[in-house]
């Protein structure tokens, strides 16, 4: 997302403070959460690697591989290769165990054609190249006096809002697919679950504060082009 451009836009900036609070909040949340339940081990010593292939099979999806992420907390299922990445693949520790069966999740939303997940799988390109371009496009707009570039601007920005919109009900849902998965496999007990909720909601902060600081944005440019 491309953050800097709107505090320039004077008083009206403060908007967004009470969605990048939510931001710091949520980053701190997930980092905490994980780091606390990535020394927690799971008493079966069940490896993230092989609890999400054993999700993938238990719901008869044979054609998803298992990867490496990029980095640590990069974790994520790339619909278009069918590869589940993970970052900790090998780790037996109940954070790891819980965001690899998030992830497992995507892939049987995709096997099962979950409809949200078609659609922001569909607009990733036009939701990269909108929240690159909204701002400068804006700009150009103010600075040449052009109401088309705006206009533009604002639409691309639109596109970049829907993304992290659709994006919640995305996760919320593999992650209800994931505890449902673990508690039928019958190899994490209740605390252990209950160590990989509150991972997963931190995470999801993460989402609801990227959506809520897009939305407060588009307000924002919204506002400003009606007061020109």
């Amino acid at each position: 997302m491309w953050w800097g451009l709107p505090f320039l836009m004077g008083p009206s900036f403060l908007i967004l403070l009470p969605a990048l609070a939510l931001a710091i909040y949520a980053q701190y949340k997930v980092r905490s959460t994980y780091t606390r339940y990535s020394r927690v081990e799971t008493a079966q010593r069940i490896t993230a690697g092989q609890m999400a292939q054993r999700i993938l099979e238990g719901n008869g999806i044979t054609d998803v591989t298992i990867g490496a992420a990029k980095g640590p907390l990069a974790d994520n299922y790339d619909p278009r290769k069918k590869i589940l990445h993970l970052s900790a693949a090998d780790s037996t520790s109940v954070a790891a165990v819980g965001v690899a069966a998030h992830e497992a999740g995507h892939a049987i939303q995709h096997a099962r054609d979950y409809k949200p997940l078609s659609l922001r799988t569909a607009i990733v390109p036009i939701a990269n190249i909108g929240s690159q371009l909204a701002f400068p496009l804006f700009f150009i707009g103010l600075i040449f006096r052009s109401q088309s570039f705006i206009t533009i601007g604002i639409f691309a920005f639109s596109a970049a809002v829907l993304f992290t919109l659709i994006t919640l009900p995305v996760e919320f849902d593999a992650s209800r697919r994931a505890v449902a998965s673990l508690r039928q496999s019958g190899l994490m007990n209740d605390e252990e679950i209950g160590g990989v909720k509150e991972v997963l909601f931190a995470a999801a902060l993460t989402y609801v504060a990227a959506a809520a600081m897009a939305a407060l944005q588009l307000l924002m440019l919204l506002s400003f082009n009606r007061r020109r």
